[in-house]
């Protein structure tokens, strides 16, 4: 079994096969970085709240009777059953998990594009300025394409609360959704709009950032916003693999099982998937998905069960947003929010709505908070 991949889809399939298939299944981990970097608390590092977690991919690895080689997955020849890395090294496999995530690219030019860990320097010379009176109007842009809307409002509202004791700055935050995080449903919309309204950023819904220059940030459809800088993400583009079925935007195409239709015994899970949303804890129920029914296929007492996704959110702040939405099944959003305290440790924030393979394998209680909606 080949797991490609050093984020969170590729190490919950790892550790949820050897939950589930046990020595029925041998493992290899092949990912072009030594570590894995859990990157949503990068979000926290620029305002003191938080670090991005790390850990050493040939360790977890290790821990879970698997081995770690390095390499990016460049092409599949189904025939043969074999995987090529970018250096030309081809691996066997009985099976194959594909869960090499997607490349963040720059949606809007002239922004401060925040993609991570790799960001949080600029992010912190933002709010320097913004100490300093240099910049008095930020806007916060969602481009449209494929990406994850989260981490944006979350930097909203911990610019605001940086910013509580000096008045006179402007936050506006622009998004093509109909309602913030609406993919969440209308209780965790609802919530998360009572959260911006009391924190004085200005909403704008139904509107694509279009261009920044010139101190305004160009809207479709719309006015323009007046912005000293903007902060947006980034769109999310797949990664191209010869011999494998994607779409224009190089995302691999799965069924319900997160089987690659065509090439016999390869799977995909994460945000490599054409999935339309993008987040962490997606990627970890795709790649439960996928190793039930790897596991089946090699023996094990499993009964694979389809991806019906529901989706857990964490909106940072002094007293983070907990959110809940059923996406699958039919049953359209249902969600749930629940304000808490700020006193879940930082180190448990990931085991909150990741999986319970992964977070038992890190030594970390996997659940809601006590007295939690979630």
């Amino acid at each position: 079994m080949l797991v490609a991949g050093g984020g969170v889809a590729a190490l919950e399939a790892m550790v949820a096969l050897r939950k589930l298939a046990g020595d029925l299944v041998d493992v290899e981990l092949l990912s072009p970085d030594a570590d894995f970097f859990y990157r949503p608390l990068s979000v926290a590092e620029p305002f003191g709240l938080g670090t991005v977690l790390r850990f050493d991919l040939a360790s977890l690895a290790h821990g879970c009777g698997a081995r770690h080689s390095t390499g990016a997955l460049a092409g599949v020849d189904a025939e043969a059953h074999r995987a090529r890395t970018s250096r030309n090294v081809s691996f066997g496999y009985d099976a194959l998990l594909i869960a090499v995530g997607a490349r963040p690219r720059e949606a809007l030019p002239g922004a401060l594009t925040f993609r991570g860990e790799a960001d949080v320097r600029l992010v912190k010379g933002l709010l320097d300025d913004l100490d300093r009176g240099v910049v008095r109007r930020v806007a916060f842009a969602l481009p449209g394409g494929v990406t994850w809307p989260l981490p944006l409002y979350e930097l909203a509202l911990l610019t605001a609360e940086h910013l509580q004791d000096r008045p006179g700055v402007e936050l506006t935050l622009v998004t093509p959704e109909d309602a913030p995080l609406g993919l969440l449903g209308h209780e965790a919309s609802d919530a998360v709009t009572a959260r911006l309204r009391e924190h004085g950023i200005a909403l704008v819904t139904g509107a694509y950032p279009g261009a920044f220059a010139d101190g305004e940030l160009r809207l479709v459809p719309g006015s323009p916003v007046a912005a000293d800088v903007v902060v947006a993400l980034p769109r999310l583009r797949g990664v191209p693999l010869a011999g494998v079925p994607q779409d224009d935007e190089y995302f691999v195409h799965v069924d319900s099982l997160c089987r690659v239709p065509g090439p016999d015994g390869v799977y995909a899970a994460g945000d490599a998937t054409t999935f339309p949303v993008k987040q962490g804890g997606l990627a970890a129920q795709q790649a439960d998905a996928a190793a039930e029914t790897i596991a089946a296929a090699a023996g094990a007492d499993v009964t694979p069960k389809p991806f019906d996704p529901v989706l857990r959110g964490l909106v940072l702040g002094s007293s983070p947003l907990f959110l809940r939405s059923e996406l699958g099944g039919g049953r359209g959003a249902r969600s749930q929010a629940a304000a808490e305290p700020l006193w879940w440790p930082a180190g448990k924030i990931a085991a909150r709505y990741l999986s319970p393979y992964l977070a038992e394998h890190a030594g970390l209680a996997y659940g809601p908070a006590p007295g939690s909606l979630l």
